[in-house]
C-alpha cells in the first residue's frame, strides 16, 4: 500500500482503477494485469458504479478522450477518494473551451490537479501505438511529475519486460509533447497521402518539432524534454505509422475525402483535430509563428486544399533555420 502522507511504496502490487475502455485504456489494463496488479476498468457504458471501481485504489489512471475529461473529473469529485490515491492521466489533448489571452490552455493534468489539489497527478505519454503493444511488441513511455519519487511509484507499477517506463520531472513538457505532435501527424499524413516523398516528410517532421519546441518553451516547458520519448519519440512513431488516427486524418484528406468522412471511419478519437483549433487560437493571441499548424488548421476547416497547403509552406519567405 501507499503511505497517506508521502505516497511511499510499501508493496509492489497495486489496486489500479483505469477510467476509459478505449484502445489505450484496455491496453494499459492488460499490461497492469500481466504484472500482477489488481485492475478495475470503468467507462460510462460499463454499467458499474464509478465508486465501486475507484474505492481504495492506489492509482486512478484516466485514458478517456479529451472531450470527456471534464465530465469524468466532475463525476470523480462526487466520489470519496482515498487520501493515498495517485492520479495518472494518459490523455493527449487541449481543452476545447480554453484559450483566453491571459490563460494557458487547460491540459488534462491541469483539470485533474485543480479538482484534486491534495493528490499527485502524473502524466503518462510516449510513442505508444496500442495495437503494437497489444501484440507484445516492445515499447517505452514516460511518466512525469515534479516530484520524481511520485513518478517512481508509477514507473514501478507500469513497467514490464516489454514496456519500459522512464521518469521525468517536466510534466508540462511531457504532456505538451504528446499533445502537440498530433497536429504535425496530420500534416505528415497529408504529405504521404500526396506521395510527396521522403525529403518533404523529413522536412515537415523537423520543422514540426521546431514549432512544438517554440510554443512549448513559451508556455514554460523545458526544451530538452521535446527531444525525448514524449516529444521526438512520439512524433516519429505517430508520423510513420498508419495505425495513428491523426496520420489517418491527414492521409484521408489528401485522398480527397472530407473531414467528416475521414472521422466516420476512425476507430477512436483523433485528438489532433480539436488540438489544432485550440493551438492556433492561442498561438495567434500570443503572436507565436506556427506555419505548419496554421496550414493544418486551414485544411481541417476546408479553407485550403492539401496541395495548396504544401505550396503555401514552400513559398514562405526565406529565413535562417531555427
Amino acid at each position: 500500500m501507499l503511505s497517506n502522507s508521502k505516497f511511499k511504496i510499501q508493496n509492489s502490487k497495486f489496486i489500479i482503477a483505469i477510467i476509459g475502455t478505449g484502445a489505450w485504456g484496455t491496453t494499459l489494463a492488460a499490461l497492469a494485469t500481466r504484472s500482477g496488479h489488481t485492475v478495475r476498468l470503468w467507462s460510462r457504458r460499463s454499467g458499474d458504479s464509478l465508486r465501486s471501481r475507484v474505492e481504495n485504489a492506489d492509482i486512478v489512471l484516466s485514458a478517456v478522450p479529451m472531450k470527456g475529461v471534464r465530465a469524468v473529473v466532475e463525476q470523480m469529485q462526487r466520489v470519496q477518494i482515498s487520501p493515498k490515491t495517485i492520479f495518472v492521466t494518459a490523455t493527449k489533448g487541449l481543452r476545447p473551451e480554453s484559450g483566453s489571452e491571459t490563460q494557458l490552455p487547460l491540459l488534462p493534468s491541469q483539470l485533474w490537479q485543480a479538482a484534486f489539489p491534495n493528490h499527485p497527478v502524473v502524466v503518462l505519454s510516449g510513442p505508444n501505438l496500442s495495437k503494437e503493444i497489444e501484440q507484445g511488441l516492445p515499447a517505452a513511455t514516460v511518466v512525469a511529475n515534479a516530484d520524481l519519487a511520485i513518478a517512481d511509484i508509477i514507473q514501478s507499477a507500469l513497467s514490464s519486460p516489454s514496456f519500459r517506463v522512464y521518469t521525468n520531472a517536466d510534466g508540462l513538457g511531457v504532456e505538451l509533447g504528446g499533445t502537440l505532435k498530433n497536429v504535425i501527424a496530420i500534416a505528415i499524413g497529408t504529405c504521404d497521402g500526396l506521395q510527396l516523398g521522403t525529403n518533404a516528410k523529413a522536412a515537415l517532421v523537423t520543422r514540426g518539432l521546431a514549432e512544438i519546441i517554440r510554443i512549448g518553451t513559451y508556455w514554460g516547458a523545458k526544451p530538452e524534454t521535446f527531444y525525448g520519448l514524449s516529444g521526438l519519440g512520439d512524433l516519429l512513431a505517430t508520423c510513420n505509422s498508419s495505425l495513428s488516427r491523426n496520420y489517418q486524418v491527414g492521409y484521408g484528406l489528401a485522398q480527397g475525402k472530407s473531414l467528416s468522412e475521414v472521422l466516420e471511419t476512425l476507430q477512436g478519437t483523433a485528438e489532433g483535430v480539436n488540438t489544432t483549433q485550440v493551438l492556433i487560437q492561442l498561438a495567434s493571441q500570443q503572436h507565436i509563428s506556427m506555419p505548419i499548424s496554421q496550414q493544418v488548421s486551414l485544411l481541417l476547416n476546408g479553407k485550403i486544399t492539401p496541395q495548396a497547403a504544401v505550396e503555401a509552406l514552400m513559398l514562405r519567405d526565406q529565413k535562417p533555420e531555427g
